[in-house]
């Protein structure tokens, strides 16, 4: 089985455009979140996200970022056309702007609440995925996931599965949320949004999560594709190499974790067995970190039974607290800038941190981005209804 080296990434969030403004966002620890004017927020107890303010539709910011690991990757049309989307986003009616000419019918801003006659449907996240494909140039659409907060995550564990097992030569993971009015409004009716505008991952006096647009995109190969360079061509970079993956399932509630980590924690210890690497090799985690205080309760504790005494010493930071959660991208968004932070060889600050908090007792990064130290990162998520997920990258 070969190994997967990720060649090619792309980005945007509320932290910006573009990779670089993904690094610098989240070493800076400067929160992106502003009052909402994609929508109406005058009804709601919160009213603010880290949103694009000159965001398109999903579809086009998709394309864009697509179309943007592609390049990075240096994947010619044959190779583009060779290669399947594995696409995460949020489920109907939650789709937005497919064009025209895509063969389906699109959804018109603010359409989602609007009667349908009967047998009409809006179209689904299939249509979204096939028409991004042929928009790209890419050969066809392997799987939609969407699984909530663990969507881009799953995604790559199985673009990874594929890979490594011979059953695709290459593979391109993307994802993307932006913050929609009717999720808003679930979460802020289900009194889980920050009531001081600050997300505070692993701290005391932490009141909730805050919304954020990400998309993101990667290009995923067996290393092998480094000694494939067709001449003439630019030398290909292997930017990291997922070194293992784990996924888990609780089961303990809906909405809520086991209060131990139960299955996060098995999700960790199936990546790093996976990858032969022992939790004292860690040199960084990127927590799903979502300033709720019984989620980073619960993860805590699952690091804490997954690591060991390394979960007192690892650093370890949540970037939701610049980039806010952002749902159905967030394990892709999250992997990205990890992969950024270890290559430039500085790690993230926790960002909004106020105190330490008993139920907490992790090596947080507060005072500023620390030097990496090791060529491990895991990046973990978590899920309503008890999904978990675990990568695990490796630089160099």
């Amino acid at each position: 089985m070969d190994a997967v080296g990720l060649f090619g990434l792309a980005a945007a969030s509320g932290l910006g455009r573009g990779t670089e403004a993904q690094l610098a966002g989240a070493l800076s620890g400067v929160a992106a979140f502003a009052p909402v004017e994609r929508f109406d927020v005058g009804g709601r107890r919160v009213r603010v996200a880290a949103t694009l303010p000159d965001a398109g539709s999903l579809a086009d910011e998709l394309a864009d970022v697509i179309d943007g690991a592609c390049r990075h990757a240096g994947l010619s049309a044959g190779q583009r056309a060779d290669c399947p989307l594995m696409l995460a986003v949020h489920g109907p009616p939650g789709v937005r702007g497919i064009p025209d000419n895509a063969g389906v019918r699109g959804v018109p801003d603010g359409a989602a609440d609007a009667p349908r006659a009967a047998g009409e449907s809006w179209p689904t996240t299939a249509d979204l995925a096939t028409s991004l494909a042929g928009r790209v140039g890419l050969g066809s659409v392997a799987r939609v996931y969407t699984s909530a907060c663990v969507s881009a995550s799953t995604a790559v564990a199985d673009a990874a599965a594929l890979i490594r097992t011979g059953r695709a030569e290459r593979v391109v993971v993307a994802a993307g949320y932006l913050v929609e009015s009717d999720q808003f409004a679930l979460f802020d009716a289900g009194r889980a949004l920050a009531t001081d505008g600050a997300v505070r991952p692993f701290s005391a006096g932490r009141t909730g999560l805050l919304l954020g647009d990400a998309v993101a995109a990667v290009v995923l190969e067996p290393v092998t594709a480094l000694r494939n360079r067709v001449p003439g061509r630019r030398a290909r970079t292997e930017l990291a190499r997922l070194a293992g993956w784990g996924r888990a399932g609780d089961a303990y509630h809906a909405v809520q974790p086991h209060p131990e980590g139960h299955g996060m924690a098995r999700a960790i210890g199936a990546a790093l067995r996976r990858a032969g690497v022992d939790a004292g090799a860690l040199g960084y985690v990127n927590a799903h970190g979502t300033g709720t205080p019984f989620s980073d309760a619960a993860e805590a504790a699952a690091l804490h039974r997954a690591l060991g005494p390394a979960a007192r010493q690892v650093p370890i930071s949540s970037t939701k607290a610049t980039h806010g959660h952002t749902l159905e991208a967030s394990g892709l968004i999250e992997l990205v800038i990890t992969v950024l932070a270890m290559r430039a060889g500085k790690l993230p600050v926790n960002a909004g941190f106020l105190a330490p908090d008993e139920a907490c007792q992790l090596n947080v990064i507060v005072s500023g981005p620390r030097s990496v130290a090791g060529e491990y990162a895991l990046s973990v998520n978590a899920a309503f209804g008890g999904a978990n997920t675990a990568l695990l990258v490796q630089t160099s």
